[in-house]
């Protein structure tokens, strides 16, 4: 698996129905969880830090770490009290690990590793893309095994196989900005507001995707990996020929958001579906917030339906950072006996065969 942690225990656990308590804080969402056999949602709590990182036009790490300081222990109280468990009558406690913001992540850890240390529970570290994953098999109708899954948010843009719930082939990846990345950059260029992915999805729908002519960076390359820093670019040289004269509400502004939208959709369509095709599988999965686009969603099934492909997308509320994917992953490696020791640490990026080629 990509970015997994050394494994410090392995061995039998027996399982029944179990309940997991999840931990999410690998960058601005502080999230609990609490989720049954890893499918049956109990609770999910999420503190959002949009409003502390909005005037900035995107997420201030050390902001980002004093609110996971003063939000953390609310949120997985009432993550227990929603779902009626104490922490003595829970199986296993799991917590994302990385990648994300370090000062982040820590928190989470340290109060991951304070609750299984004074009540003797089984710790489980997370990989945050990993986790991500698990929120297509959270549906009414999960996919099947092996599928392709795009993991697209702000800090990633990757394509992995999935071959079971512990095994995730890294296929491609981003070599420069994610795509959500791409969209809160130019949605602050453009004088949007943050986050940039949910305005600009507003916006677009009132505009003319064929409007402005973006390239498709790396479409017709031979691998599976994403480049979206040079149409961030062609977004700003156009605005320094063309500027928004009558305000990021116009008519204007509606065309530039939606041909930018779709060439990021584009790509990340293609992308997908070549990625299935060489590997021979008909489940695709979305994952990240950039899921919850609704252009990259429409499109991205239409083209799905026309190869014979099924697509399996989220809902919405779990598009986004939360911790029932974290709990419902942690499920899946206590039942392999994958619990690690309190030495469990943070890490920021997952180490890929493209970073280790590049370093």
């Amino acid at each position: 698996m990509c970015g997994s942690p050394k494994r410090l225990y392995r061995g039998n656990v027996k399982i029944s129905a179990m309940r997991i308590l999840g931990i999410e804080s690998s960058c601005d969402e502080t999230a609990a969880a609490v989720v049954a056999d890893g499918r049956s949602i109990l609770s999910s709590v999420v503190a959002s830090q949009i409003p502390v990182h909005a005037r900035f036009g995107g997420v201030v790490p050390e902001l980002a770490s004093r609110e996971h300081l003063r939000s953390i222990i609310t949120v997985v109280d009432e993550a227990l009290e929603q779902a009626g468990a104490s922490l003595d009558a829970l199986d296993a406690i799991a917590v994302t690990q990385g990648p994300g913001l370090v000062g982040s992540l820590l928190i989470g850890l340290g109060v991951a590793k304070s609750l299984a240390l004074a009540h003797q529970k089984p710790l489980i570290g997370i990989n945050h893309l990993e986790a991500h994953i698990m929120a297509a098999f959270l549906s009414q109708k999960p996919p099947s095994f092996p599928l392709v899954a795009l993991v697209v948010s702000g800090g990633h843009t990757n394509l992995y196989l999935v071959r079971d719930y512990l095994s995730m082939e890294l296929l491609g990846q981003t070599r420069d900005d994610a795509a959500g990345e791409a969209f809160d950059k130019v949605a602050k260029v453009m004088g949007l507001g943050y986050p940039g992915g949910v305005v600009i999805d507003k916006l677009a729908s009132k505009g003319n995707p064929d409007a402005v002519a973006f390239t498709r960076p790396m479409i017709g390359s031979e691998t599976l990996d994403f480049s979206f820093s040079g149409l961030k670019t062609a977004v700003i040289n156009h605005l320094r020929e063309h500027p928004l004269s009558e305000g990021p509400d116009s008519q204007a502004a509606a065309d530039l958001a939606a041909s930018f939208q779709e060439a990021i959709v584009d790509v990340l369509t293609f992308k997908t579906i070549q990625a299935a095709e060489r590997h021979g599988v008909t489940e695709i999965a979305l994952a990240g917030g950039v899921a919850a686009n609704s252009r990259l969603r429409r499109k991205i099934g239409a083209e799905a339906r026309a190869k014979g492909m099924n697509l399996n997308a989220p809902d919405v509320s779990l598009c986004t950072d939360n911790a029932v994917m974290v709990a419902a992953l942690g499920y899946h490696r206590l039942q392999a006996g994958l619990i690690e020791g309190l030495e469990l640490d943070a890490y920021s990026r997952a180490v890929t065969p493209w970073m280790a080629a590049h370093q």
